[in-house]
């Protein structure tokens, strides 16, 4: 049976790829600031920015059945160099314009015979590291209130989250601009490989389908092995 799923961000990067995988076999809605990448594919698009407008003005099917949210940030630098404002912009676009998102379709996944949210964060939430104090404390918003979603709308919805590593993707340009710099985050990890896109667009899309509907409420590492394996 067809889904009606709904990327927030599907452009590009791991948004894309959870296009590509699924839009053969069901209806994608992809709301995004752009609709580059996209004119492969059979895809429903709206303009969306998170940051500025409200869900609830875009056309959307009375009942989704999935939804994805894609934006995030990586700022990563000391934390005495990190002003208090950028703290607020990461928590902004990765956790406030999530929730208000939800928010705004959440008659619509509750009209779906069981629906499917899927959320990420980032294997530095749970590892802690270094010059990550924005980006894992916004993250670790999302950690907890998908859980605490999942246990107020079970068995209605599921939510969970999948928390990469490092991916290579448009949002990690700074880390990996070289192949010198793609080699020494190579290294870090212990399957010795950053993450591509494609892997974390094939376990959304698992999350997506019936065949994860027994798992609710769940934080998924896909990160490598990063943040559970120490190879020292």
């Amino acid at each position: 049976m067809k889904k009606n799923i709904l990327l927030i961000g599907g452009s590009k990067g791991i948004g894309l790829e959870i296009v590509k995988e699924l839009s053969a076999d069901h209806n994608i809605i992809v709301a995004s600031r752009t609709d580059e990448n996209l004119s492969d594919y059979d895809v429903t698009y709206h303009k969306f920015d998170a940051l500025k407008d409200d869900i609830s003005d875009l056309d959307l099917p009375d009942t989704l059945d999935g939804l994805v949210y894609c934006p995030g940030t990586i700022n990563l630098k000391p934390f005495k160099m990190m002003k208090p404002e950028i703290f607020e912009e990461d928590f902004q676009l990765n956790f406030l314009s999530l929730v208000k998102v939800t928010h705004g379709v959440l008659s619509k996944l509750k009209n779906s015979e069981q629906a499917s949210i899927v959320y990420f964060s980032t294997v530095a939430v749970q590892s802690g590291m270094a010059f990550h104090t924005s980006v894992a404390a916004a993250k670790g918003a999302i950690e907890g209130f998908a859980r605490s979603l999942a246990a107020e709308y079970a068995p209605s919805f599921r939510v969970n989250v999948i928390a990469p590593s490092l991916v290579n993707s448009d949002l990690a340009g700074k880390l990996l601009g070289s192949e010198k710099k793609k080699e020494k985050m190579d290294e870090k990890h212990p399957l010795k490989r950053v993450g591509e896109p494609s892997d974390i667009g094939k376990i959304a899309s698992f999350l997506l389908s019936d065949d994860s509907s027994w798992i609710t409420g769940q934080v998924l590492g896909v990160d490598g092995g990063m943040g559970s394996l120490n190879m020292n």
